[in-house]
């Protein structure tokens, strides 16, 4: 069975994953640690465990239980004194941790308990502290804080320096046929797993084939007006390394009135600049992978799912003649 290594976090990692269980392959996802924000950022900050939101989110989206358990599961509680903004999954977590002792220990439990298909492992077994360094040499600490620190990010980096990460996140990364970065917020959700120390080293060195998906759309106070082709330059800067051999991106066109609705957020289209991707040396799939209601456009789980699938697929060597 074919190994695929999805690398991420935030609201897009769950949407790809979503597509990808539905396949007979070998899936496993290492998740940030490094959101300090919301309910996981409360319970990181009074619990002292690793923030379990990104985790929460791909647990209930590689599961297979009904329905209902996982509403139950991602159910937010509105009010309530010190349970407002909490979502049960969280608590659940955070109980889970402190009954085995250990984090990992506990989302291995409730990927047993929701019947999950494929690994679930954070990037580390501790919380980490993401920092970005701005071009005008301010710091900025926290991953709530930077994209709306309104300045444009130089580099971000992590600490502690010396955060380990797991020896199952290693042999994985080590076995996997096929390498996924993203989808998902470019300096707070996916540069936070590839800095950690050894994962960034291994993902250089394997020899899976490795692709990003890239995003849709831009981000203000993080990819103001990047290209696809930027948002790799950002990528190769932080790993001093090219290790991308593909990327996929969007060329569907969005609603103007969309189009419209993000603006007001900062936020415009990712435009696929094929001829600066291809000088980059990366197989370029340009495709209408987007599923577009109500004002949202996100990647199209099963468009993208099939696309990820059909790069684990032999080259082939037919010859026209």
């Amino acid at each position: 069975m074919k190994k695929i290594v999805v690398i991420g976090g935030g609201t897009g990692l769950p949407v790809l994953l979503r597509g990808l269980k539905q396949y007979d392959v070998d899936l496993t996802a290492i998740v940030t640690v490094a959101d300090d924000g919301g309910s996981s950022g409360r319970l990181r900050d009074e619990l002292d465990m690793p923030p379990p939101g990104d985790i929460r989110n791909v647990l209930a989206a590689l599961s297979d239980v009904e329905p209902l358990i996982i509403e139950l599961f991602q159910h937010r509680f509105e009010n309530g004194n010190g349970l407002s903004g909490h979502s049960l999954g969280n608590l659940i977590l955070a109980a889970m941790t402190a009954i085995t002792g250990d984090f990992v220990h506990a989302v291995r439990e409730m990927g047993k308990v929701l019947n999950v298909r494929g690994k679930v492992l954070p990037a580390a077994n501790e919380s980490v502290v993401l920092h970005a360094e701005m071009e005008d040499g301010t710091i900025v600490s926290g991953e709530s804080k930077i994209p709306y620190f309104g300045k444009k990010i130089k580099r971000v980096f992590l600490t502690p320096s010396n955060i380990e990460p797991l020896e199952e996140t290693i042999t994985e990364l080590q076995t996997a046929d096929l390498i996924v970065i993203g989808p998902g917020s470019l300096y707070t959700s996916i540069l936070p797993n590839l800095l950690v120390p050894k994962i960034g080293e291994e993902v250089c060195q394997s020899k899976a084939k490795k692709v990003y998906v890239c995003n849709v759309m831009t981000q203000a106070g993080e990819t103001l007006n990047y290209t696809a082709s930027d948002h790799v330059k950002v990528l190769y800067d932080h790993m001093a390394c090219a290790f991308l051999d593909a990327i996929i991106v969007n060329n569907a066109p969005i609603l103007p009135e969309t189009k419209e609705r993000y603006a007001k957020e900062l936020a415009a289209p990712v435009s696929c600049d094929m001829e600066e991707l291809e000088k980059l040396g990366l197989q370029v799939i340009c495709d209408a992978i987007i599923d577009e209601r109500d004002g949202t456009v996100r990647h199209d789980t099963k468009k993208i799912a099939a696309l990820l699938v059909s790069l684990l697929a032999p080259p082939s060597h037919d010859v026209y003649l």
